[in-house]
């Protein structure tokens, strides 16, 4: 994998999960010279070597006016990298997944939407308008492998499948509009992999011996594929390798 390129500010929403907490760490120890941590509750994650510039904020992903407001915040000085590290598998009463068409419920399926579409869309509509036109710069937003339509062999997971094939299908929508007027951006999805998180805790007894990562690694290679993809990969899914999922 290409060696990461530094960046002086980045954005990390939804700091307090594991991966989003690991991204920020890792930033710091490349050098970020200020990272903008937020989470819904707005506190600074723990980890962050001495002397780094933590910018915390609250944010809801149900909530657009917290979106905007932080948004606002950075404009005077906006990140170079933003990151909507955020996703809903599991719902906090426990109701999981869907593997049949016989669970399917339109209150669930409207929370989840909620969470892995609705919300990165607005983090998108309210950062991407702070990209600056002459350079390089990058929005991207966790997705999953179980988002693309063709890769498709199981079928299942109803609602969290669905969710991620719309986010896909607008992070393709959201390159092509900042093309005309952006020529340097990157927008681009990511497959993390499993990840040893609260998320992918219920499903880990079915995950192979040797594939979960861990978040500090896991936000390694992220940040290592981010630094390797050029204008020409906008509107695309990676995986934590580097290759592209098909749609």
């Amino acid at each position: 994998m290409p060696e990461t390129k530094l960046i002086r500010r980045a954005a990390i929403f939804g700091s307090s999960g594991a991966i989003g907490r690991a991204l920020c760490v890792q930033l710091a120890q490349q050098g970020c010279e200020t990272i903008y941590a937020g989470s819904r509750g707005g506190e600074i994650p723990p980890g962050f070597p001495a002397g780094t510039r933590v910018q915390n904020f609250a944010f809801d992903l149900g909530d657009e006016a917290s979106i905007k407001a932080a948004a606002e915040r950075m404009k005077h000085n906006p990140p170079e990298l933003t990151i909507a590290a955020t996703g809903l598998l599991t719902l906090p009463d426990g109701t999981g997944p869907e593997r049949t068409v016989k669970r399917l419920d339109p209150v669930v399926m409207a929370r989840v939407m909620a969470i892995n579409t609705i919300g990165p869309a607005m983090i998108a509509k309210h950062m991407l308008a702070l990209m600056p036109r002459d350079r390089r710069c990058v929005f991207a937003a966790l997705s999953a492998r179980v988002g693309s339509i063709s890769d498709n062999g199981l079928g299942g997971w109803h609602s969290y499948r669905a969710s991620k094939t719309a986010l896909n299908m607008l992070i393709k929508n959201f390159a092509l509009e900042m093309r005309r007027t952006h020529q340097h951006a990157v927008i681009a999805g990511l497959h993390p992999g499993t990840v040893d998180s609260a998320l992918s805790r219920p499903f880990q007894s079915n995950v192979p011996e040797g594939q979960l990562t861990n978040p500090t690694d896991a936000a390694e290679n992220l940040l290592s594929v981010l630094a390797g993809l050029t204008a020409q990969d906008s509107g695309n899914i990676f995986d934590y390798a580097g290759e592209k999922i098909p749609a």
